[in-house]
């Protein structure tokens, strides 16, 4: 059996991978919310080989980098492949949402009064899913930011067969 000493990245001698999978999942999901709910832990634990040749690599070099770009392709692929979940609300604002809309317009599409309550239940999840993004993104708190869909949110239409609307 091999023995790697991963003490570059990993300094424990003993529950390095879960931990790391642990921290990893942990780190991504506080940056971004989007994170959350992508499988690159378990693709992470089934690309273990990968995983160690890279931690080792790191560390023979003590360099990070072959870690990361391990790391990156693991997020990419987790992000490439994983469906987004979406609920019943961000699924109406999707189906309503044509070229770039403001907040108000949405609101009025989806005859929703409340602002908190549409920012809570439609807009915030879709953002954070990916499935809509800003159109003025250095502006986000302008009361004209417009949102519109994003490559992910137009997939999710076709997938659910609403093609011809967007």
């Amino acid at each position: 059996m091999f023995h790697y000493d991963f003490e570059f990245i990993h300094p424990f001698a003993d529950g390095n991978r879960r931990m790391g999978r642990l921290w990893q999942s942990l780190i991504l999901a506080c940056w971004n919310p989007l994170f959350a709910d992508l499988p690159v832990e378990s693709l992470i634990f089934e690309h273990q080989g990968e995983y160690d040749q890279a931690l080792q690599e790191s560390t023979e070099q003590t360099d990070s980098a072959p870690f990361i770009v391990f790391m990156l392709r693991m997020i990419l692929a987790a992000m490439t492949t994983a469906t987004p979940q979406v609920t019943p609300q961000v699924g109406k604002l999707l189906q309503v949402i044509e070229g770039e809309m403001s907040r108000e317009g949405l609101q009025v599409a989806l005859r929703r009064q409340d602002r908190k309550s549409f920012r809570e239940r439609y807009l915030q999840p879709a953002l954070g899913a990916g499935l809509i993004e800003m159109a003025i993104p250095n502006k986000p708190k302008s009361r004209l930011q417009p949102d519109r869909l994003t490559d992910r949110g137009r997939q999710w239409l076709l997938e659910q067969g609403f093609g011809g609307l967007t």
